[in-house]
Protein backbone atom coordinates (compact mmCIF):
# COMPACT_ATOMS: atom_id res chain seq x y z
CA UNK A 1 0.00 0.00 0.00
CA UNK A 2 1.35 3.46 -0.76
CA UNK A 3 1.97 6.17 1.76
CA UNK A 4 0.38 9.52 1.06
CA UNK A 5 3.77 11.20 0.82
CA UNK A 6 4.66 13.39 -2.13
CA UNK A 7 7.98 12.58 -3.83
CA UNK A 8 7.93 8.93 -2.70
CA UNK A 9 7.48 6.31 -5.42
CA UNK A 10 6.29 3.13 -3.74
CA UNK A 11 5.84 -0.46 -4.83
CA UNK A 12 2.12 0.28 -5.19
CA UNK A 13 2.98 3.00 -7.70
CA UNK A 14 5.35 0.73 -9.60
CA UNK A 15 2.70 -1.98 -9.78
CA UNK A 16 0.16 0.53 -11.12
CA UNK A 17 2.59 1.45 -13.89
CA UNK A 18 3.32 -2.18 -14.75
CA UNK A 19 -0.36 -3.08 -14.84
CA UNK A 20 -1.81 -0.08 -16.69
CA UNK A 21 0.91 1.91 -18.42
CA UNK A 22 3.99 -0.15 -19.25
CA UNK A 23 2.47 -1.46 -22.48
CA UNK A 24 1.22 2.02 -23.42
CA UNK A 25 4.28 4.26 -23.04
CA UNK A 26 6.70 3.91 -26.00
CA UNK A 27 10.41 3.24 -25.65
CA UNK A 28 11.37 6.86 -26.42
CA UNK A 29 9.90 9.73 -24.43
CA UNK A 30 10.31 13.46 -24.99
CA UNK A 31 8.90 15.37 -22.02
CA UNK A 32 7.78 18.75 -23.37
CA UNK A 33 7.13 20.34 -19.96
CA UNK A 34 9.69 19.95 -17.16
CA UNK A 35 11.12 22.44 -14.66
CA UNK A 36 14.71 22.58 -13.45
CA UNK A 37 15.60 24.59 -10.37
CA UNK A 38 17.90 25.09 -7.41
CA UNK A 39 16.45 26.08 -4.06
CA UNK A 40 19.22 28.66 -3.74
CA UNK A 41 17.70 30.63 -6.64
CA UNK A 42 14.48 31.27 -4.72
CA UNK A 43 14.44 34.08 -2.16
CA UNK A 44 15.17 32.70 1.32
CA UNK A 45 12.22 30.68 2.57
CA UNK A 46 10.05 31.51 -0.46
CA UNK A 47 10.17 28.27 -2.45
CA UNK A 48 6.79 26.50 -2.61
CA UNK A 49 6.48 23.92 0.16
CA UNK A 50 6.25 20.93 -2.17
CA UNK A 51 9.33 22.10 -4.09
CA UNK A 52 11.28 22.63 -0.88
CA UNK A 53 10.37 19.08 0.17
CA UNK A 54 12.12 17.66 -2.89
CA UNK A 55 15.71 17.78 -4.08
CA UNK A 56 17.83 20.81 -3.22
CA UNK A 57 19.01 20.89 -6.81
CA UNK A 58 16.93 19.53 -9.68
CA UNK A 59 19.06 19.73 -12.79
CA UNK A 60 18.43 17.88 -16.03
CA UNK A 61 20.06 14.67 -14.82
CA UNK A 62 18.13 14.70 -11.55
CA UNK A 63 14.83 15.42 -13.30
CA UNK A 64 15.44 12.54 -15.69
CA UNK A 65 16.29 10.25 -12.78
CA UNK A 66 13.08 11.21 -11.01
CA UNK A 67 11.00 10.67 -14.15
CA UNK A 68 12.63 7.29 -14.65
CA UNK A 69 11.09 6.39 -11.28
CA UNK A 70 7.67 6.98 -12.83
CA UNK A 71 8.41 5.68 -16.33
CA UNK A 72 11.22 3.14 -16.00
CA UNK A 73 13.28 1.76 -18.84
CA UNK A 74 12.70 4.54 -21.38
CA UNK A 75 15.10 6.69 -23.34
CA UNK A 76 14.22 10.21 -22.17
CA UNK A 77 14.86 13.75 -23.36
CA UNK A 78 12.92 16.91 -22.70
CA UNK A 79 12.06 20.57 -23.06
CA UNK A 80 13.27 22.21 -19.86
CA UNK A 81 12.68 25.62 -18.31
CA UNK A 82 13.21 27.14 -14.86
CA UNK A 83 10.49 27.05 -12.22
CA UNK A 84 8.51 30.31 -12.51
CA UNK A 85 8.08 32.06 -9.17
CA UNK A 86 8.02 35.71 -8.16
CA UNK A 87 10.94 35.20 -5.79
CA UNK A 88 13.04 33.35 -8.38
CA UNK A 89 16.34 34.87 -9.50
CA UNK A 90 15.53 34.49 -13.18
CA UNK A 91 19.02 35.40 -14.40
CA UNK A 92 20.67 32.75 -12.23
CA UNK A 93 17.97 30.20 -13.07
CA UNK A 94 18.34 30.71 -16.82
CA UNK A 95 22.13 30.49 -16.62
CA UNK A 96 21.86 27.29 -14.60
CA UNK A 97 19.58 25.75 -17.23
CA UNK A 98 21.89 26.84 -20.02
CA UNK A 99 24.86 25.14 -18.39
CA UNK A 100 22.82 22.01 -17.67
CA UNK A 101 21.91 21.61 -21.34
CA UNK A 102 25.43 21.93 -22.72
CA UNK A 103 25.92 18.16 -22.73
CA UNK A 104 22.42 17.22 -23.90
CA UNK A 105 22.26 17.41 -27.68
CA UNK A 106 18.69 16.09 -27.92
CA UNK A 107 17.12 18.02 -25.06
CA UNK A 108 16.03 21.63 -25.42
CA UNK A 109 15.55 24.66 -23.18
CA UNK A 110 13.30 27.70 -22.92
CA UNK A 111 14.29 31.02 -21.37
CA UNK A 112 12.19 32.04 -18.37
CA UNK A 113 10.98 35.57 -19.13
CA UNK A 114 9.23 38.33 -17.23
CA UNK A 115 7.17 41.03 -18.97
CA UNK A 116 9.74 43.71 -18.18
CA UNK A 117 12.57 41.93 -19.99
CA UNK A 118 13.68 43.85 -23.05
CA UNK A 119 13.76 42.28 -26.50
CA UNK A 120 17.54 42.86 -26.53
CA UNK A 121 18.06 40.94 -23.28
CA UNK A 122 15.88 38.08 -24.50
CA UNK A 123 17.67 37.97 -27.84
CA UNK A 124 21.09 37.91 -26.16
CA UNK A 125 20.23 35.20 -23.64
CA UNK A 126 18.63 32.95 -26.26
CA UNK A 127 21.64 33.15 -28.53
CA UNK A 128 24.12 32.74 -25.67
CA UNK A 129 22.61 29.52 -24.37
CA UNK A 130 21.05 28.11 -27.52
CA UNK A 131 17.52 28.10 -26.13
CA UNK A 132 14.73 27.15 -28.52
CA UNK A 133 11.99 29.15 -26.85
CA UNK A 134 10.56 31.31 -24.10
CA UNK A 135 8.62 30.41 -20.97
CA UNK A 136 6.28 33.10 -19.62
CA UNK A 137 4.02 32.83 -16.57
CA UNK A 138 1.10 34.73 -15.11
CA UNK A 139 2.69 35.28 -11.67
CA UNK A 140 4.81 38.02 -13.24
CA UNK A 141 1.78 40.08 -14.29
CA UNK A 142 1.61 43.46 -12.54
CA UNK A 143 -1.57 42.80 -10.59
CA UNK A 144 -2.46 41.15 -7.30
CA UNK A 145 -4.83 38.48 -8.65
CA UNK A 146 -2.69 37.16 -11.48
CA UNK A 147 -5.08 34.30 -12.26
CA UNK A 148 -7.24 37.02 -13.85
CA UNK A 149 -4.45 38.39 -16.05
CA UNK A 150 -4.79 38.77 -19.80
CA UNK A 151 -2.08 37.17 -21.91
CA UNK A 152 -0.65 40.57 -22.84
CA UNK A 153 0.03 41.32 -19.16
CA UNK A 154 2.66 38.57 -18.90
CA UNK A 155 3.53 37.98 -22.56
CA UNK A 156 3.74 41.40 -24.24
CA UNK A 157 3.72 41.57 -28.02
CA UNK A 158 7.29 42.89 -28.17
CA UNK A 159 8.46 39.56 -26.77
CA UNK A 160 6.34 37.57 -29.22
CA UNK A 161 7.98 39.56 -32.00
CA UNK A 162 11.41 38.39 -30.81
CA UNK A 163 10.16 34.79 -30.87
CA UNK A 164 8.98 35.30 -34.45
CA UNK A 165 12.29 36.83 -35.52
CA UNK A 166 14.29 33.93 -34.05
CA UNK A 167 11.79 31.16 -34.84
CA UNK A 168 11.27 30.35 -31.15
CA UNK A 169 8.62 28.39 -29.32
CA UNK A 170 6.67 29.91 -26.41
CA UNK A 171 5.11 27.79 -23.66
CA UNK A 172 2.04 29.67 -22.45
CA UNK A 173 -0.09 28.76 -19.45
CA UNK A 174 -3.27 30.74 -20.05
CA UNK A 175 -5.33 31.83 -17.07
CA UNK A 176 -8.63 33.65 -16.46
CA UNK A 177 -11.65 31.75 -15.14
CA UNK A 178 -12.61 29.81 -18.26
CA UNK A 179 -9.18 29.44 -19.92
CA UNK A 180 -9.61 28.70 -23.64
CA UNK A 181 -13.33 29.46 -23.46
CA UNK A 182 -12.43 33.06 -22.54
CA UNK A 183 -12.94 35.31 -25.59
CA UNK A 184 -10.06 37.62 -24.66
CA UNK A 185 -7.68 34.64 -24.54
CA UNK A 186 -8.96 33.38 -27.88
CA UNK A 187 -8.52 36.74 -29.56
CA UNK A 188 -4.97 37.22 -28.30
CA UNK A 189 -3.88 33.72 -29.27
CA UNK A 190 -5.28 34.17 -32.79
CA UNK A 191 -3.70 37.60 -33.15
CA UNK A 192 -0.29 36.49 -31.93
CA UNK A 193 -0.25 33.32 -34.02
CA UNK A 194 -1.53 35.04 -37.17
CA UNK A 195 0.75 38.07 -36.88
CA UNK A 196 3.86 36.08 -35.98
CA UNK A 197 3.76 32.84 -37.99
CA UNK A 198 7.38 31.84 -37.23
CA UNK A 199 6.60 31.80 -33.51
CA UNK A 200 5.48 28.33 -32.31
CA UNK A 201 2.98 28.56 -29.46
CA UNK A 202 2.63 25.67 -27.00
CA UNK A 203 -0.48 25.95 -24.84
CA UNK A 204 0.44 24.27 -21.57
CA UNK A 205 -1.83 21.78 -19.81
CA UNK A 206 -4.00 21.21 -22.90
CA UNK A 207 -4.78 24.95 -22.99
CA UNK A 208 -5.21 24.77 -19.22
CA UNK A 209 -7.84 22.12 -19.77
CA UNK A 210 -8.10 21.20 -16.11
CA UNK A 211 -11.80 21.62 -16.73
CA UNK A 212 -12.17 19.88 -20.12
CA UNK A 213 -15.34 21.78 -20.96
CA UNK A 214 -13.34 25.01 -21.27
CA UNK A 215 -11.11 23.47 -23.93
CA UNK A 216 -14.14 21.95 -25.64
CA UNK A 217 -15.87 25.35 -25.80
CA UNK A 218 -12.83 27.19 -27.11
CA UNK A 219 -11.01 24.74 -29.36
CA UNK A 220 -12.69 25.79 -32.61
CA UNK A 221 -11.34 29.32 -32.17
CA UNK A 222 -7.90 27.88 -33.02
CA UNK A 223 -8.87 26.08 -36.22
CA UNK A 224 -6.73 27.30 -39.11
CA UNK A 225 -3.70 28.24 -37.00
CA UNK A 226 -0.67 26.25 -38.10
CA UNK A 227 1.66 27.32 -35.28
CA UNK A 228 -0.13 26.20 -32.12
CA UNK A 229 0.55 23.03 -30.11
CA UNK A 230 -0.59 21.67 -26.74
CA UNK A 231 1.26 19.81 -24.00
CA UNK A 232 -0.49 17.31 -21.76
CA UNK A 233 1.32 18.21 -18.52
CA UNK A 234 -0.57 17.59 -15.26
CA UNK A 235 -3.91 17.12 -17.04
CA UNK A 236 -5.70 14.25 -15.30
CA UNK A 237 -9.34 14.82 -16.23
CA UNK A 238 -10.28 13.20 -19.54
CA UNK A 239 -11.75 15.28 -22.35
CA UNK A 240 -9.44 18.19 -23.15
CA UNK A 241 -6.78 16.14 -24.92
CA UNK A 242 -9.41 14.10 -26.70
CA UNK A 243 -11.12 17.15 -28.17
CA UNK A 244 -7.77 18.62 -29.27
CA UNK A 245 -6.97 15.41 -31.15
CA UNK A 246 -10.41 15.28 -32.74
CA UNK A 247 -10.53 18.93 -33.83
CA UNK A 248 -6.87 19.74 -34.61
CA UNK A 249 -5.16 16.37 -35.01
CA UNK A 250 -2.81 14.28 -32.92
CA UNK A 251 0.22 16.03 -34.47
CA UNK A 252 -0.49 19.06 -32.23
CA UNK A 253 -0.15 17.16 -28.94
CA UNK A 254 3.10 16.87 -26.94
CA UNK A 255 3.49 14.66 -23.90
CA UNK A 256 4.57 16.54 -20.76
CA UNK A 257 5.11 15.30 -17.19
CA UNK A 258 5.32 18.71 -15.44
CA UNK A 259 8.10 17.82 -13.01
CA UNK A 260 7.96 18.47 -10.04
CA UNK A 261 4.13 18.47 -10.06
CA UNK A 262 4.46 14.93 -11.45
CA UNK A 263 5.65 13.79 -8.02
CA UNK A 264 2.68 15.06 -6.04
CA UNK A 265 -0.13 12.72 -5.06
CA UNK A 266 -3.61 13.45 -6.31
CA UNK A 267 -5.36 14.63 -9.43
CA UNK A 268 -7.25 17.59 -10.83
CA UNK A 269 -10.94 17.26 -11.71
CA UNK A 270 -13.32 19.64 -13.42
CA UNK A 271 -16.07 20.80 -11.10
CA UNK A 272 -18.89 23.07 -12.28
CA UNK A 273 -17.25 25.93 -14.17
CA UNK A 274 -13.84 25.50 -12.52
CA UNK A 275 -11.57 22.71 -11.25
CA UNK A 276 -10.27 21.28 -8.01
CA UNK A 277 -6.96 19.65 -7.08
CA UNK A 278 -7.54 16.59 -4.88
CA UNK A 279 -4.61 15.93 -2.55
CA UNK A 280 -3.94 14.17 0.76
CA UNK A 281 -3.88 17.60 2.38
CA UNK A 282 -7.42 18.58 1.40
CA UNK A 283 -9.13 15.17 1.31
CA UNK A 284 -9.94 12.78 4.15
CA UNK A 285 -9.45 9.76 1.87
CA UNK A 286 -12.08 7.75 3.68
CA UNK A 287 -14.94 6.11 1.78
CA UNK A 288 -17.10 3.16 2.86
CA UNK A 289 -16.74 1.14 -0.34
CA UNK A 290 -12.97 0.93 -0.94
CA UNK A 291 -9.47 1.36 0.43
CA UNK A 292 -8.94 4.70 -1.29
CA UNK A 293 -5.40 5.55 -2.36
CA UNK A 294 -4.10 8.49 -4.35
CA UNK A 295 -1.70 7.89 -7.22
CA UNK A 296 1.03 10.28 -8.34
CA UNK A 297 0.01 13.08 -10.71
CA UNK A 298 2.55 11.82 -13.25
CA UNK A 299 0.78 8.48 -13.41
CA UNK A 300 -2.72 9.95 -13.38
CA UNK A 301 -1.78 12.12 -16.35
CA UNK A 302 -0.52 9.10 -18.27
CA UNK A 303 -3.73 7.23 -17.47
CA UNK A 304 -5.69 10.16 -18.88
CA UNK A 305 -3.58 10.18 -22.03
CA UNK A 306 -4.08 6.45 -22.52
CA UNK A 307 -7.87 6.86 -22.35
CA UNK A 308 -7.76 9.82 -24.77
CA UNK A 309 -5.72 7.91 -27.34
CA UNK A 310 -8.02 4.90 -27.10
CA UNK A 311 -11.14 7.08 -27.39
CA UNK A 312 -9.80 8.78 -30.51
CA UNK A 313 -8.57 5.54 -32.08
CA UNK A 314 -4.91 6.45 -32.41
CA UNK A 315 -2.59 3.83 -33.82
CA UNK A 316 0.63 2.76 -32.09
CA UNK A 317 2.70 4.99 -34.38
CA UNK A 318 0.45 7.96 -33.64
CA UNK A 319 0.86 7.36 -29.90
CA UNK A 320 4.61 7.35 -30.50
CA UNK A 321 4.18 10.76 -32.13
CA UNK A 322 2.71 12.16 -28.90
CA UNK A 323 5.69 10.94 -26.91
CA UNK A 324 8.48 11.62 -29.43
CA UNK A 325 7.71 12.25 -33.09
CA UNK A 326 5.79 15.52 -32.73
CA UNK A 327 8.52 17.04 -30.55
CA UNK A 328 11.19 15.73 -32.88
CA UNK A 329 9.65 17.61 -35.78
CA UNK A 330 8.84 20.74 -33.78
CA UNK A 331 12.32 21.16 -32.30
CA UNK A 332 14.39 19.67 -35.11
CA UNK A 333 15.85 16.85 -32.99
Amino acid sequence: MPTENDWEVTEWDRELFRRELDSFVPDRVFDAHAHVYRLQDFAAGQAPAFVAAGPVEAGVTEVERRLQELIPGRSMEGLYFPYPHRSMNTVAANEYLGRELQQRSRSRGQLLITPDMSPEDIHGAVLRWGFVGLKCYHVYAARERTFEATIEEYLPETQVRVADELGLSITLHIVRATALADVANQETIRRYCSSYPRMRLILAHAARGFNPHHTLLGIDSLIGLDNVWFDTSAVTDCGAVEVIIRRLGHQRVLYGADFPVSHLRGRCVGLGDSFFWISPQNTQLQVPYADLQLALVGHESLRMLKVATMATGLTDSQVEDLFWGNAQRLFGI
